[in-house]
């Protein structure tokens, strides 16, 4: 049976049963995150607020020596509404963990600088040596197509490796992506963070250790950081990562909103999506790594914004096909910045990256040339419906901070 066969779309929004994290779809075509979406509009969230505050209560210091809580930031994404959800509502004195990308944005160090201020916040940040950083990546890319699994990587175990180091036992993070994309679990199964998730979905199967082989120049003390805290000594701290979607519904856009009022939390336009809030302190989450995505699974984040504004119904499914080809074909921007600073030049690594299309959405017609197949172009184009392709804009004007596009910010800055 061939791809297109098999390959199938939810009648709501445009995933397909080829997304990567695995979803299904119902006996009316429906697919699994667009059924669990539907539970943020049936929950009693009063009555699972009130749930989370009695499990966060236990981990409250007990005489004031230790955080009562251990929770990732970023100067993107959700960390102003994560931070302000514990420090506020839920009066937890947190410790803020952060893990340096070094593809830092300006926007990025300014948002970071400026949570960690009004929050008046301790924060921890991990630096691993920039050269092995740039070794792993170097492999990734090569081997699996991914420029992005150190940051993840990094992101997901520097939290739980100072929660067993500092003796603080609980973890909170913000929104369950298994379960926001796919529907992967319930809210109601308040699922929380596991090593067998972190391998299976955000690693890509790919633990440190599982790096370094015979046929490439890693060595343990480039992975070692890396490295998923071992069994006993989560059990002996008694280590729990909760996710706070399971216990507030989750909407990116609306919580953005509200921290730009509050906090002032700095947006940016991109060129392949019109969200301007998500990932926004990095160079590379929605240019190279977009792309890369793109080659392989056939979509790419504009198709993930595009769901979830669908589901919460801002936009319609046929509005939604008029933005995911109006931006995931734009060209990406930085190839020679980022090539630069992997040490390999421009053509080389657009050689690497080519080896990772998907022969099931592209089709090498000559020499770097390719037609696409992906998900996009199966859909149907009578359904169109145009919608201005600026149609999300924020609350205040975005903020173009960063100046010098020839090199990375490698490290933060003492804003405000």
């Amino acid at each position: 049976m061939s791809c297109e066969n098999r390959l199938k779309f939810c009648k709501r929004c445009l995933y397909s049963t080829y997304h990567p994290f695995g979803l299904i779809l119902d006996e009316d075509g429906v697919c699994s995150g667009c059924l669990i979406h539907e539970e943020k509009y049936k929950l009693d969230w009063a009555d699972r607020f009130e749930k989370l505050k009695k499990i966060t209560k236990q981990y409250r210091s007990k005489n004031g020596n230790n955080y009562d809580c251990i929770v990732p930031v970023s100067g993107g994404s959700d960390s102003y509404f994560i931070v302000d959800v514990v420090k506020n509502r839920l009066n937890l004195n947190p410790l803020l963990v952060s893990y340096n990308k070094y593809w830092n944005t300006e926007i990025g160090i300014w948002n970071l600088a400026n949570l960690r201020t009004i929050f008046d916040c301790d924060i921890l940040f991990q630096n691993v040596n920039p050269k092995s950083v740039k070794k792993i990546v170097s492999n990734t890319l090569s081997e699996f197509g991914s420029i992005y699994w150190h940051c993840i990587a990094g992101q997901t175990v520097f939290p739980v490796q100072t929660s067993v180091l500092n003796k603080i036992p609980l973890i909170i993070w913000g929104a369950h992506q298994g379960i926001e994309q796919v529907g992967m679990f319930s809210h109601e199964s308040e699922v929380e963070m596991t090593r067998r998730y972190r391998k299976d979905h955000d690693l890509i199967d790919k633990e440190a250790d599982d790096l370094v082989t015979i046929f490439n120049n890693l060595k343990e003390e480039d992975i070692f950081q890396y490295r998923y805290p071992s069994d006993f000594d989560l059990n002996a701290v008694g280590v729990r990562g909760i996710y706070l979607s399971n216990f507030i519904p989750w909407d990116p856009i609306a919580q953005h909103e509200e921290m730009i009022k509050k906090y002032n939390f700095r947006t940016k336009k991109f060129d392949r999506t019109f969200d301007c809030y998500d990932f926004v302190d990095c160079n590379n989450y929605m240019e190279i790594h977009d792309i890369l995505k793109l080659f392989k699974h056939g979509y790419s984040k504009v198709t993930d914004h595009v769901c979830r504004e669908i589901r919460h119904g801002r936009i319609n499914r046929a509005q939604g096909i008029s933005l995911v080809r109006y931006y995931e074909q734009v060209k990406v921007k930085g190839l020679n910045q980022f090539a630069s600073w992997l040490g390999t030049t421009s053509n080389s690594l657009k050689w690497i990256m080519d080896t990772h299309r998907n022969k099931l959405y592209w089709k090498e017609i000559d020499y770097r040339n390719w037609s696409f197949y992906g998900m996009s172009s199966k859909f149907d184009e009578d359904s169109i419906d145009k919608v201005p392709v600026d149609y999300i804009e924020p609350v205040q004007n975005y903020h173009n901070l960063d100046k010098d596009e020839n090199n990375y910010i490698i490290f933060g800055k003492g804003h405000p």
